[in-house]
């Protein structure tokens, strides 16, 4: 990895942080950022490659809400084995959009991918036989999600997945500060210094706004998923499965 594209955004002491943005900045380190940041993350993306192998069907429609870079859209490019389906990436970052086009451009296959940038909550999800929402509804205001979730549930099949990935509060805080300390142990063991790891923290308080794990399963059952689990967990960072 050339030392440009090294995640070094908090490394110098600022005056004043700035709310996390997915611009142009983070765009550029973003692959060694989520790598330094997310454990498991490549297993999540591995699995939603397999998954899209056993749940997208014929001639049904794939989404990926708040594609970022495209890990998960190649992930199933790669793993779809339907017929006559194609998959809509969205995102509202123009600098991920633009990268993102190029990147899935990189990786052929025979699965078409179309690339939007547009706000997730303005999206119509139709015909889908799989949604993803990896790391994304963290991102979305609180009153807005189980709209959101709401219109998946309307929009996908039956028999339909949604894979949604979360940073997740634990209701009881001596169980929620042993998670947060293990992640900053996690990140510390990735190279990151403790002032950027304080300094992102606070970049992230009135960004990142996380639910507790029951909260998540409610918003599911309540948006007519019959069938949620939880898939993997790695300290505060989980996975869920959504069956229709």
């Amino acid at each position: 990895m050339q030392a440009s594209d090294t995640d070094l955004i908090f490394s110098n002491k600022k005056s004043k942080i700035k709310d996390f943005a997915f611009d142009a900045q983070v765009v550029e380190v973003f692959p060694d950022m989520i790598s330094r940041s997310v454990p498991g993350y490549n297993t999540i993306i591995d699995t939603i490659g397999r998954l899209s192998q056993q749940y997208v069907t014929d001639n049904s429609q794939v989404y990926d809400l708040g594609c970022s870079l495209g890990a998960a859209t190649i992930a199933m490019r790669k793993g779809i084995t339907a017929k006559n389906c194609n998959i809509i990436g969205i995102d509202s970052s123009s600098a991920m959009v633009e990268r993102c086009k190029m990147h899935v451009s990189a990786f052929k296959g025979e699965t078409p991918v179309e690339i939007i940038e547009e706000n997730i909550l303005n999206i119509e999800i139709n015909n889908a036989s799989m949604v993803v929402l990896n790391f994304t509804l963290q991102f979305i205001a609180p009153e807005q999600r189980q709209l959101l979730l709401n219109k998946i549930a309307k929009g996908l099949n039956p028999g339909g997945l949604l894979l949604l990935s979360e940073k997740i509060a634990h209701p009881d805080q001596v169980c929620n500060e042993l998670l947060i300390d293990l992640h900053h142990d996690f990140k510390r063991a990735n190279g990151y210094s403790e002032l950027e790891i304080a300094q992102k923290r606070t970049a992230l308080e009135n960004v990142m706004l996380t639910d507790n794990l029951d909260t998540h399963l409610n918003r599911l059952k309540l948006a007519g998923f019959n069938h949620n689990a939880p898939w993997f967990q790695c300290f505060n960072f989980f996975s869920l499965i959504a069956i229709k």
